[in-house]
């Protein structure tokens, strides 16, 4: 029996596996996927939870999850770079029509939105270096982002940033990646997810159209929602990359013909009961970690509905929104704690398979412990640990991950 990663995806079966045949070759040569984000995009992928109401196919979160781990399985630098992107539609759902006019149509044609919001340092927790600046012609934005995934690859990129009007806050604007005055920089140097456009990006006295400034408040269902999305998109990636775990372990086991004198019985791999042990505990924390992110996922599809249904956008402080709408933040936290453990587990269980063989530069299957690892580092897992007890003794309600700067505490 295939494991729920094999199983059909809406994303067809040949792209599939045209993706993940190339994945060791782009890994060893550094190599970015333009070509493979080119077809997805064609096919309508990044379109995939455009709401019917606007003509898309308006996938639930949950089937969302399902065709990112696919995807995360054949490629996980390619489902993480469209994080950003997904994150953006997401957002739309809460936009004003007039702006939803503008941008789902594009969505639909295959246009796809990349992320800059982290700064490298510089900026005070809770706020920004770069900024929106009210001009005679509109708005024009300066600044620089590090972490601009899927930037490179895109049509546009959202911005995070401070208004500077008098009027206090953080703002989206959404600017095409070939605008005068964007500079994007392929300049990520981890030692995993190297391949997902991540670098720097920068903006100089960048012109930005009125259809393209998105409000955010902070502590409303949209604030809320998208926090936890992004956290449990990289979740479903971290699960497609235990998957791909498992499938090079079999494959690998199946064509192995040489064995050792200190086995048990001298037989193959393939037919060792000790090596069929270590491949069986891959699939089943590879089983758990996915079915804990499907969980997720149909909880926040849950919160999602409830907080819409109740119309409520705005809070001033947590648990002023519908107690459904903070369920979502709930379980991604719990899972951001477990999750993470199983997955780099099975990439770790993978070198038990077939030996000192299996660290061949060539073989590439470092990648999956590499990858699982520099995902796990988005979002510090003690943190949402201690969150998570801290909710469970006192009921204080997780808030997500949504500012990152230099801390005001003293030293």
């Amino acid at each position: 029996m295939k494991t729920t990663a094999d199983q059909h995806t809406l994303l067809p079966g040949d792209l599939l596996e045209t993706i993940a045949s190339g994945a060791v070759e782009r890994e060893l040569h550094r190599i970015l996927p333009f070509e493979e984000v080119r077809l997805l995009d064609e096919c309508g992928f990044g379109a995939l939870r455009v709401p019917t109401e606007h003509g898309g196919p308006g996938l639930s979160v949950e089937q969302l999850i399902g065709e990112v781990i696919a995807l995360a399985r054949a490629d996980s630098n390619i489902a993480h770079l469209y994080r950003g992107h997904f994150g953006f539609v997401e957002s739309l759902r809460f936009q004003p029509p007039e702006i939803q006019k503008a941008w789902y149509p594009r969505v639909l044609k295959g246009k796809t939105v990349g992320n800059a919001s982290t700064e490298r340092g510089g900026n005070a927790l809770g706020t920004l270096n770069t900024t929106l600046t009210a001009g005679e012609d509109g708005w024009v934005l300066n600044g620089e982002k590090f972490y601009s995934t899927g930037t490179i690859f895109s049509d546009y990129t959202r911005v995070s940033a401070s208004q500077e009007d008098g009027d206090k806050g953080r703002r989206f604007a959404v600017v095409p990646r070939d605008a005068a005055g964007v500079t994007v920089a392929d300049d990520w140097d981890g030692f995993g997810q190297k391949l997902t456009g991540t670098g720097t990006t920068v903006f100089e006295d960048v012109v930005v159209s009125p259809l393209s400034l998105l409000n955010r408040s902070y502590g409303s269902h949209e604030a809320v929602h998208e926090a936890a999305f992004f956290q449990l998109y990289l979740l479903a990636v971290q699960v497609g990359i235990a998957h791909a775990a498992v499938r090079d372990a079999a494959n690998l086991l199946r064509r192995r013909t040489r064995t050792f004198n200190t086995s048990a019985t001298g037989a193959a791999f393939k037919q060792d009961p000790l090596i069929q042990q270590v491949v069986g505990r891959m699939s089943a924390k590879a089983f758990v970690a996915q079915a804990a992110v499907v969980e997720v996922a149909r909880i926040h599809d849950q919160a999602l509905r409830s907080g819409l249904a109740a119309g409520t956008q705005r809070a001033s402080h947590r648990g002023e929104l519908p107690a459904d709408v903070y369920s979502a933040e709930i379980a991604v936290q719990q899972a951001q704690v477990t999750v993470p453990d199983l997955v780099l587990a099975v990439t770790q269980e993978l070198f038990q398979t077939v030996g000192a063989s299996a660290t061949l530069r060539s073989k590439a299957l470092d990648r999956h412990w590499r990858n699982a690892q520099t995902i796990a580092t988005h979002n510090p897992i003690v943190f949402r640990a201690r969150s998570i007890g801290d909710y469970e003794v006192n009921g204080t309600l997780p808030e997500g991950l949504n500012a990152i700067g230099e801390s005001g505490a003293s030293r």
